[in-house]
């Protein structure tokens, strides 16, 4: 979830950074086309003032009645409210200026703007150098402030004259402002979109999130069931064997020594001649016990072999494979290398118990006659390998049944339990099975 709002977030920055040039390059873009168009318009608008006085300039006259009709044609010329002709001599004197009368006669030579540029100054070099556009602060009319003009000015060198006009600038800028207002409406409207993509992606994600942890608990929760009822089973089928065990072995062995005894007693209590008899009896009372004191160790080293907590893992298998050896007739052969010392006790155990296992599957399924068991460590893993020449085994057909594979079941998740892993194949020429555990 984090990651997709940092996207998010980067998105909406730059969505936000190429909106801010775009809006740049468009208000450059209309500015410079406005500023073109009233550029073209000013230079219309002298053209038509000296042709209103082309006549009279042409004629030659400079006379004052020649030149005051030119003034009065030049401030009866008008166009809207802020649209008029201004006319300065080469020294700086307003001849003619129709909204601000005041100014006619007065030398504006060293008027200046709040920025300290001397306005007419300005003008004048403008015109003397073949004329054209001077931008300049000056008074609009019709709000009577101060704004940025932009004046369109030539010379009239035979009367030393200055003709210009000019357009007022805060037009421009309403019209650039209302487009940037425009474009940051826009920009606000995306930023919104975005953040609606956003939360609903967010609350998108955190309600599969919850649908998906509800799923895995109800997964884990199932898988915890079938654990615990395996479990169950585990011990079920162990508590059935030891009953077996008892009942079958050594329950058996004690009724017949408690025969034995009774009847060596009895025949004791009889003429001497029973005497030899009682002995016998006694004797086989005897053999009987060792009998049960072996179920006993036998019953007792398949719980939890001792030589597993006092010798090691090494010592358990050797003593494991003899008694492989001696009950089912075939040969082990086991090897042992490297290091497995520094073994957990959990993960010695189930290394123990999957070798049992595995002698014990191969005792009772495969009829093999040659089995071998490798016990290798190094500083990383310890590897466990059983292998056999039995007939083997169809793995799909046993996986795919849940009462049977009980045994590889456990195996497998004995290591994965202790953060192992157990490989196992199985052909017509035998079994390998690999047990690999951190060695730790």
């Amino acid at each position: 979830m984090t990651p997709l709002i940092v996207a998010l977030c980067a998105i909406a920055l730059a969505v936000q950074h190429q909106a801010a040039l775009l809006t740049q390059q468009q208000r450059n873009s209309v500015e410079t086309a406005y500023l073109t168009s009233k550029e073209a318009e000013l230079r219309h608008y002298v053209t038509l003032a000296t042709r209103s006085i082309k006549v009279i300039y042409d004629s030659g006259r400079q006379d004052t009645a020649a030149l005051n009709e030119a003034k009065r044609i030049l401030s009866e010329l008008d166009y809207g409210d802020d649209g008029y002709f201004f006319v300065y001599d080469m020294h700086g004197v307003n001849l003619v200026h129709p909204r601000q009368p005041d100014l006619i006669g007065r030398n504006l030579w060293e008027l200046r703007d709040n920025q300290n540029n001397p306005t007419i100054q300005r003008l004048i070099a403008r015109a003397q150098s073949g004329g054209g556009l001077e931008r300049y602060l000056w008074v609009k009319p019709s709000t009577n402030k101060v704004v940025p003009k932009l004046g369109y000015v030539i010379s009239l060198p035979r009367w030393g004259w200055v003709l210009g006009t000019g357009i007022y600038l805060d037009d421009v800028d309403d019209v650039v402002n209302k487009i940037d207002a425009q474009i940051s409406r826009n920009i606000q409207n995306t930023m919104l979109w975005i953040s609606g993509i956003a939360i609903t992606s967010v609350l998108a994600l955190a309600l599969f999130g919850l649908a998906l942890n509800f799923s895995e608990h109800r997964v884990a929760d199932a898988k915890l069931k079938v654990l615990a009822q395996r479990v169950v089973h585990s011990q079920e089928d162990e508590r059935a064997r030891l009953s077996r065990d008892l009942h079958d072995g050594i329950s058996q062995l004690l009724v017949s020594i408690k025969l034995q005894v009774e009847s060596g007693i009895a025949k004791l209590a009889g003429p001497a001649a029973q005497a030899n008899s009682a002995r016998l009896s006694f004797d086989r009372a005897a053999t009987q016990l060792n009998d049960v004191l072996g179920e006993v160790r036998r019953i007792s080293h398949d719980l939890r072999p001792a030589l597993l907590d006092d010798l090691g893992l090494g010592a358990a298998l050797e003593h494991l494979t003899r008694e492989f050896t001696e009950h089912a007739l075939s040969e082990v052969d086991l090897a042992i290398t490297g290091n497995t010392d520094n073994l957990s006790e959990v993960r010695k155990t189930v290394l123990f118990r999957i070798a049992q296992e595995a002698l014990t599957n191969i005792k009772r399924h495969a009829a093999a006659s040659s089995v071998h068991l490798t016990l290798s460590g190094d500083a990383a893993t310890v590897r466990l390998i059983i292998s056999d020449n039995g007939r083997g085994f169809n793995m799909a057909l046993i996986a795919d049944n849940p009462k049977r594979g009980i045994g590889l079941r456990n195996m497998v998740e004995r290591a994965e339990a202790v953060g192992g892993t157990l490989q196992l194949t199985s052909s017509a020429d035998g079994t390998q099975l690999i047990a690999t555990l951190p060695n730790g």
